[in-house]
């Protein structure tokens, strides 16, 4: 059973991830433009199966934390915290930096190098495995199951958010490389819901 409360604050927090422009809505992005809307589709899907092995497989890990120590547990929590902190200090440092897009050619097999591309990006496993565990709430129970539950739901919140940008390739990659300041501001949101979410996990478990 999760927290009500930790988990509007977890889908406020992955909704405002699925639709801040990244490495996987780029790439989802790039195939649509070399091979229209049905690789667009296939890859997007790629992404969700490589996304859910990346859910499965920490869900593993930190039920083994949890079971190890409660203490390594919350350690994992605060280092978690502090990574998301980076990451928004991050997004908010890079704001002005330029759009890199990938020049692809159509792919025969594109979900699945979807699925490759997502389960073989470390980048990937680390983010999940900070993220999540800033939402479970182990004195309910089953952290295998709502580790899973909220991991899926934030890969379906990423997939969906590919597919709106597969059915708005074209107008989303002018507004992407010609609108500066749009880029710059959902970078700067972006950044400090981060660091506010990290800030706010580390205080409340100290309390």
């Amino acid at each position: 059973m999760l927290d009500p409360h930790r988990f509007l604050l977890f889908f406020a927090a992955a909704l405002i991830l699925a639709i801040t422009p990244g490495p996987g809505i780029f790439y989802v992005l790039a195939r649509s433009l070399a091979g229209g809307k049905r690789e667009g589709v296939q890859s997007s899907f790629g992404t969700f199966a490589g996304g859910l092995f990346h859910v499965f497989a920490a869900a593993l890990g930190i039920s083994a934390i949890l079971a190890a120590s409660a203490v390594a547990f919350h350690t994992v929590k605060y280092a978690g915290a502090a990574y998301l902190a980076w990451l928004g200090i991050r997004m908010i440092r890079s704001r002005n930096a330029d759009m890199a897009f990938q020049n692809l050619q159509p792919s025969q097999g594109a979900f699945r190098q979807g699925i490759l591309t997502e389960a073989l990006n470390p980048k990937t496993a680390l983010f999940f495995l900070s993220f999540i565990p800033q939402f479970i709430t182990p004195e309910r129970g089953h952290v295998f199951f709502q580790f899973l539950l909220l991991g899926s739901i934030s890969v379906i919140l990423n997939t969906t958010a590919d597919l709106v940008v597969v059915l708005l390739a074209a107008p989303l990659e002018r507004k992407l490389k010609n609108s500066a300041r749009f880029r710059r501001n959902q970078r700067v949101a972006s950044g400090l819901g981060m660091i506010g979410l990290g800030a706010y996990v580390a205080l409340a478990d100290s309390r």
